[in-house]
């Protein structure tokens, strides 16, 4: 508690002299190529790449606060080459197209960088990659199986023991660990979007801020989207409303938000640093299904995130509900992780909210006769796969005109959806259900409960 007694209830990324002004909202009316509704990753990335691809398109973006000030300005900055959750997760949901995938995503995580590169983004995009860690056996048990596999599919990982693991981050928690070496980067995610809200604008797309969407229709050929101070008239549209609800009714059961929590210290001085060590700078993770994120920041704070995911009945969201008991929780396992740091103080607590879906990926669809697209669910591993999944939406329009398919159309993982969550009350007693047995199944030596069980039968495996 004295740890926390300072933390200001707020965003570290958000708290930074480099954040735009915001923009104006839209006030009458407007008609556009493409409407792009939601000023978060998905949203920038399908505006630039729309006019990448066709510079003369007409494109206008709303956004219902200000781009980049979500879940994309609130995350811990893994910008991760997986678009499956990771290499797990994709094995055992699509192992036909597996390959396929993972060239996709490094392609993907590689245009992110030269995108940073281009227009010359300052977010301190860091390709250290990540470290997984185990602190049970059994976690330890999973890793060394986990790298087996990674390697035999070519993957470049090394597999590391107690002392060698301990050699990277100094933590008297850890047993072994897992370093992918190439797979993440770490990134200032809210400096990322508003690089990416710069590019966008300076493409000639108009960006309407504090501009909600509040119905989606027809108009002739073409749709109509209403906002409180205006329409936009448009020949296709883009959704990437994240967790905030769709504008489409057969998206309200797919995904279901969830809030993650975070924490970041003070810089660390020298001494601190040095206890810890950590000169390679790689994200870190940890094997458990209940697990926290963390990583080291430009002016060496730690973030400290995760842990809980926690939802709310009736997918509530609330900006209430970003100041929590977790963020004690999370203190208290922070000095757990490092009690060579002990009288180290917060500086910023916050949390965000995570679209969540059943198979923990994202998915994609259209509607109004292939004039919409959507990008949903990316499960807190969007801050690069909203790339790949901008240009899939863009794709999906295409095809609606030309009938072609493209190599990410083809895709079972664009092609099928996953399972819905179930209505109330059914929704939030089967989440906490799942929580309990995630938590209860990490203190067992990872051995899954029957419910779990029958999760993984289904396809519905989640971790936290």
């Amino acid at each position: 508690m004295r740890a926390l007694a300072d933390a200001e209830p707020g965003v570290l990324w958000l708290d930074d002299p480099a954040r735009p002004a915001p923009l104006p909202a839209l006030s009458g009316a407007e008609t556009a190529d493409l409407a792009v509704v939601g000023g978060g990753y998905t949203g920038l990335w399908a505006a630039l790449r729309a006019k990448e691809r066709d510079p003369e398109l007409d494109v206008v973006l709303l956004e219902a606060g200000r781009c980049g000030e979500q879940a994309s300005g609130r995350n811990g900055g893994f910008a991760a080459a997986s678009l499956t959750h990771g290499f797990a997760n994709g094995t055992q949901r699509w192992p036909g197209e597996l390959a396929t995938l993972e060239r996709l995503g490094l392609e993907n995580l590689r245009a992110v960088a030269d995108t940073v590169r281009r227009h010359d983004i300052d977010c301190c995009w860091e390709e250290n990659g990540e470290l997984t860690v185990a602190r049970a056996p059994h976690e330890a048990d999973e890793l060394a199986d986990l790298a087996a596999a990674m390697t035999a599919d070519g993957h470049a990982v090394r597999l590391l023991d107690q002392t060698q693991v301990r050699g990277e981050v100094s933590s008297p928690t850890y047993l072994a660990g897992l370093w992918d070496l190439k797979g993440t980067a770490l990134v200032e995610p809210a400096r990322l979007a508003w690089g990416l809200r710069r590019a966008v604008l300076a493409a000639g797309v108009r960006i309407y801020e504090s501009t909600t969407v509040t119905g989606l229709g027809t108009a002739g050929a073409g749709l109509r989207l209403a906002t409180p101070g205006g329409e936009v008239r448009a020949g296709r549209a883009v959704l990437g409303t994240n967790a905030f609800p769709p504008l489409l009714r057969r998206l309200r059961l797919m995904t279901v938000p969830v809030y993650d929590y975070v924490l970041t210290t003070e810089p660390l001085s020298a001494a601190q640093k040095a206890s810890v060590g950590w000169a390679h700078r790689q994200g870190v993770g940890d094997a458990s299904n209940l697990f926290h994120y963390y990583r080291l920041t430009r002016d060496d704070r730690i973030l400290w995130g995760g842990y809980d995911a926690v939802y709310h009945y009736g997918s509530r969201i609330d900006r209430a509900l970003e100041q929590s008991v977790t963020h004690e929780r999370l203190a208290e396992h922070f000095f757990t992780t490092f009690p060579q740091l002990e009288g180290l103080r917060f500086t910023h607590r916050w949390a965000g909210v995570i679209d969540t879906s059943t198979r923990f990926t994202a998915f994609f669809g259209t509607a109004y006769g292939g004039r919409v697209a959507y990008a949903l669910g990316y499960t807190g591993l969007g801050v690069t796969a909203t790339r790949f999944g901008a240009d899939v939406a863009l794709d999906l329009l295409a095809r609606a005109d030309t009938g072609r398919e493209t190599e990410r159309t083809r895709l079972a993982m664009v092609r099928r959806r996953p399972l819905p969550f179930p209505p109330e009350p059914l929704r939030s007693a089967g989440v906490q259900l799942t929580r309990w047995s995630l938590a209860r199944a990490d203190a067992r030596a990872g051995r899954r409960n029957l419910w779990l069980r029958a999760l993984d039968r289904a396809g519905l495996g989640f971790d936290s």
